[in-house]
């Protein structure tokens, strides 16, 4: 289990750029090269039949993958 979610993490990654909530769905897109716009349709069609189920997945999801570093953001965090 710890294998795929460390390969899981290193292949997909949170869009922040594109994020209209947390940047799932965004980041999926990135990683299947399609349009965010249709992973957010599946995400709200499998919330209207499944949804308590898509809701667990979605914040799993969430809690699980990491940020994309930003597109422009050449800056340092202050520590």
């Amino acid at each position: 289990m710890a294998k795929l979610v460390n390969r899981l993490r290193d292949s997909v990654h949170l869009d922040r750029d594109n994020a209209w909530l947390f940047g799932v769905s965004a980041g999926l897109a990135n990683y299947w090269n399609t349009d965010p716009a249709i992973v957010r349709v599946a995400a709200v069609v499998g919330g209207l039949f499944m949804t308590k189920l898509t809701i667990a997945i979605y914040l799993v999801a969430w809690l699980i993958l990491d940020d994309r570093p930003r597109s422009g953001s050449n800056h340092s965090e202050d520590v």
